[in-house]
């Protein structure tokens, strides 16, 4: 039986469901925390406090995270997190109800959540690989559906819901996040136990960390995977700075126009998560992840020249449908070759590299916009989009992603793909 043809076990099922609930429950505290920061204060300097409070654990303590998730039980992780989380949003909404809410408290519970999404999305990244035996057919399957509920979850639902919930009181929204947490936590602690890592020699957490982090920068493949995201978010965030301004300016786009604009992104992100599989198994994880980086930086090249806010919508489309595919194949392939007791330490040093990445690309943008013009950032955006899809296109092609593959059968047992499938019938090697 091919991996094609098996079925998710049962238990990806109750963590895609836990994961359901708890992004419903992200995109609403999502729209409710800036929201809520705004009726205590309009000073833009305490607003973005507590919008960059919740990025401050991933560039912090990412690796050292990663190091942790690595030595402990990887299902306990996820549920404590998760009910510490359900926990932590309880006080801010009792002081809400209050009447004592104040940016101070606002940033310590983000960055606080921050943090409890750092050690839950590790460890949810280390422990599926070990769920689907590292079969990357099923992990192309199971990420396409995470990242499709994931997107529609916190990119349409949760944001208007969290606004709806704020007109009935400031701790509805935070409370109904909690209840997420709780629903979640109490999901995941129903999902079978998975084998331990085998414990490394006695070392310290730091030596332990750079073992991760190191394991990345020498693996090429690894290295090409963890640069697409960190020079991608340098890129996104440029055009992200300078979006709204640049939709009204040059397009004409009013308040509502600008959230179809974003609507149109999130569209084409849950198309490309749906195809994933089907360009991997179409062109070859290789091929297909070089293809998606190059289709980003024209998409972001035709919105910057777009002259009505059609094309710009249908560009964004394009733009957010290859971001998707690559969300889903990326995390996937490195799933599929990355030993189980460093799965934890190789995934934080590969998001810690994309969140430190975003602020130089909002800095970028910014300065570009105002030393040039509206639309230089997203001129000079594609350029690096490209630029880097020149980069990796090597690093990760069919030939070398095959290569780890079947270095990487043993782990996955005498069922894994790359165990079985001649080198011959590999998907060609197009770039």
């Amino acid at each position: 039986m091919t991996s094609d043809a098996r079925k998710l076990p049962t238990g990806f099922g109750r963590l895609w469901t836990a994961q359901t609930i708890s992004s419903l429950g992200d995109g609403v505290t999502q729209a409710a925390l800036p929201l809520l920061a705004l009726t205590l204060t309009r000073d833009p300097m305490a607003l973005a406090v507590v919008t960059a409070a919740g990025t401050l654990p991933w560039l912090l303590f990412g690796v050292l995270g990663g190091a942790l998730v690595d030595r402990w039980d990887r299902r306990r992780t996820m549920w404590v997190a998760d009910a510490a989380r359900a926990v932590l949003l309880a006080i801010p909404a009792a002081a809400a109800a209050l009447d004592v809410l104040s940016i101070p408290l606002l940033a310590a519970v983000a960055f606080l959540l921050g943090l409890g999404g750092l050690f839950f999305d590790t460890a949810a990244t280390a422990y599926l690989p070990d769920l689907l035996r590292r079969d990357p057919a099923l992990l192309e399957r199971a990420n396409s559906r995470l990242r499709g509920t994931q997107t529609a979850m916190s990119g349409f639902a949760g944001p208007p819901a969290g606004s709806a919930l704020l007109a009935l009181g400031r701790a509805v929204p935070l409370l109904t996040d909690a209840v997420s947490f709780l629903l979640s936590a109490l999901l995941v602690r129903t999902l079978p136990a998975m084998p331990r890592p085998v414990p490394e020699a006695r070392e310290s957490l730091l030596r332990q960390a750079r073992a991760g982090a190191s394991y990345v920068f020498r693996d090429r493949v690894l290295l090409g995977l963890a640069l697409r995201p960190a020079v991608g978010n340098i890129a996104f965030l440029a055009v992200e700075t300078v979006l709204a301004l640049f939709a009204h300016d040059r397009l004409g786009i009013d308040t509502y126009g600008f959230g179809l604009l974003l609507t149109a992104e999130a569209t084409g992100g849950l198309l490309g998560a749906g195809i994933a599989s089907y360009l991997g198994r179409r062109l070859g994880t290789g091929t297909a992840l070089t293809c998606t980086a190059a289709v980003e930086g024209l998409a972001i090249l035709g919105l910057a020249a777009a002259p009505n806010p059609y094309v710009a919508g249908l560009a964004f489309s394009v733009c957010g449908a290859g971001m998707g595919a690559t969300m889903v194949l990326a995390p996937s392939l490195r799933q599929a070759i990355v030993p189980a007791h460093l799965m934890g330490r190789v995934a934080s040093t590969s998001r810690m590299l994309a969140m430190c990445a975003a602020p130089v690309g909002a800095f970028l943008g910014g300065w570009l916009a105002t030393t040039y013009d509206i639309r230089t950032p997203l001129f000079a955006a594609a350029v690096l989009l490209l630029a880097m899809t020149a980069v990796t296109a090597s690093m990760t092609s069919n030939r070398r992603v095959e290569a780890a593959l079947r270095a990487a059968a043993p782990a996955g047992g005498p069922d894994h793909p790359a165990s079985k499938e001649p080198a011959q019938e590999s998907a060609p090697d197009l770039l």
